[in-house]
């Protein structure tokens, strides 16, 4: 089967399974969600659910959150995970959009991905989800399908977004990130893995594929 033949077959799969695709982070606004993104690292997205209820009760917009410092952001949001390094962001990411952006939350990938502790990854989840902009934002969910499905041969979240960018048409990208993930969460796990068992890797993937 060929890989565009293949992809529309899997996009069609799972429109089906997955119609409603709410963002597993809670938040409010696009602050919020930047925040939250940049917490879900190394960390899950229920953590991160459980954490900012408690943050965005102190600071829930840039000019409460350098009020606070870097030490009680921190305590905060110290059962994320790498808090050191998060808080810092944080405070330092919240002072730049004061400074640059009069405290709103640039819409590019460019001056996102300039900011303290954002990534591309992070960037493109940010214009995705809370701009509508196209993008195609890879974890480890989506390039551990991609590969499976055999949609990407790349070895780095940079390749394997512009395969899949290839496969699928544009408009379906910011809903299928998020399809993609909820079917890896639900089907398709990492480990413990039966392809025969998998509504997609049953007949998308290799058969010696695990």
């Amino acid at each position: 089967m060929k890989r565009a033949e293949k992809a529309s077959r899997i996009d069609a799969q799972l429109e089906a399974l997955y119609p409603e695709t709410p963002v597993p982070l809670d938040h409010t606004d696009p602050y919020t969600l930047l925040v939250a993104v940049l917490l879900s690292a190394q960390c899950t997205d229920a953590r991160v659910n459980q954490v900012t209820p408690h943050l965005f009760a102190k600071a829930d917009n840039p000019a409460d959150m350098v009020k606070l410092s870097v030490e009680q952001i921190r305590e905060v949001i110290r059962p994320c995970g790498l808090s050191p390094t998060k808080s810092k962001n944080i405070h330092g990411l919240s002072q730049q959009l004061l400074d640059l952006y009069g405290g709103a939350v640039p819409s590019t990938l460019d001056q996102l991905e300039a900011l303290p502790g954002v990534g591309h990854k992070t960037a493109s989840v940010v214009v995705a989800q809370a701009f509508g902009t196209p993008a195609f934002p890879v974890d480890t969910h989506i390039y551990r399908l991609a590969r499976r499905w055999g949609l990407s041969r790349g070895n780095n979240v940079t390749k394997v977004e512009a395969d899949l960018k290839k496969v699928f048409p544009r408009e379906r990208w910011n809903k299928l990130h998020l399809q993609i993930i909820f079917f890896g969460r639900e089907y398709c796990p990492a480990r413990g893995h039966v392809r025969d068992d998998c509504p997609i890797c049953s007949w998308a993937a290799p058969k010696n594929v695990t």
